[in-house]
């Protein structure tokens, strides 16, 4: 990990996201990416005959005073937490904003991402549905989502799901390798379905593969429900980050927006680490 792109909307939310950016940044000794996006209006030139031009000027020197005006408080936030030697650079772009996630990623060689989510409502709107799909399983780096409930804490405790796919080991060997850098432990769990396929012997055989590594436990639960399993998972064990692969985007979509139980509202401040196939 040796540049973070930490996209930030100047809320709350962002802000807090902006906390485990610098956290990790200082752990691994890497660069923060700061990115702001706008949008730029789309004009009638019937309905308002203006100069573009100096529309489009004005709206981008607001955004960026705004920007400068924010950039002392993140400042201020990377010195609370004895990270004022962190490396910052800062880039504005219009447009949309998983686009210029992507086109900072690559023109930067970014290799981690960290943003904050709200919920249903606020700035998930803008990349919800088919654009969360985008930010999670089109961007070539792993994304640390982090929740507005979330509060930074030292990560001791980090989830990992598995369906013993082989695909899987590598992810969890990345996982590992984190854990041992933030000096916490792995809990890999399966939850077994009626119709779950996996047999005691492929359980077996990923125990063997990770049996050198003393931070890592495996659990395997039996449930007809899922995500419900996982959410009690989540809390029963004290985890401070879930890590799951893409394939499983619809469940953190559902985990972002669904608030329908307090486990839920719980499992909500967790934050969660989509890795790639």
């Amino acid at each position: 990990m040796k540049k973070i792109l930490v996209p930030l909307d100047f809320s709350e939310t962002s802000e807090n996201a902006f906390v485990y950016a610098v956290e990790l940044a200082k752990l691994f000794k890497a660069e923060l990416v700061l990115l702001h996006t706008f949008d730029l209006p789309i004009v009638d030139s019937q309905a308002m005959p203006l100069n573009y031009a100096t529309l489009y000027d004005t709206i981008e020197l607001t955004n960026l005073d705004h920007f400068k005006e924010e950039l002392p408080k993140l400042r201020a936030i990377a010195e609370a937490h004895k990270a004022e030697h962190i490396v910052m650079n800062h880039i504005m772009m219009d447009g949309e904003l998983v686009y210029n996630i992507k086109k900072v990623i690559k023109q930067e060689k970014a290799d981690f991402v960290v943003m904050g989510t709200k919920g249903a409502s606020g700035w998930l709107d803008s990349f919800i549905g088919t654009n969360t799909s985008s930010v999670i399983s089109d961007v070539s780096v792993p994304v640390l989502s982090v929740p507005s409930e979330a509060k930074f804490t030292k990560i001791e405790t980090i989830a990992f799901t598995t369906r013993f796919r082989q695909k899987d080991i590598k992810a969890l060997e990345d996982v590992v390798k984190m854990a041992k850098k933030l000096k916490a432990k792995v809990k890999c769990l399966y939850v077994q379905t009626p119709s779950s396929d996996v047999t005691d012997e492929t359980v077996k055989r990923w125990e063997s593969h990770f049996e050198d590594e003393d931070n890592i436990q495996f659990f395997v639960l039996p449930s007809e429900h899922v995500k419900t399993t996982i959410e009690d998972f989540l809390v029963n064990q004290e985890v401070d980050m879930l890590s799951m692969l893409t394939y499983k985007r619809n469940f953190f979509v559902e985990l972002f927006t669904t608030t329908t139980t307090q486990k839920l509202s719980q499992s909500l401040k967790t934050p969660i680490l989509a890795l790639h196939e």
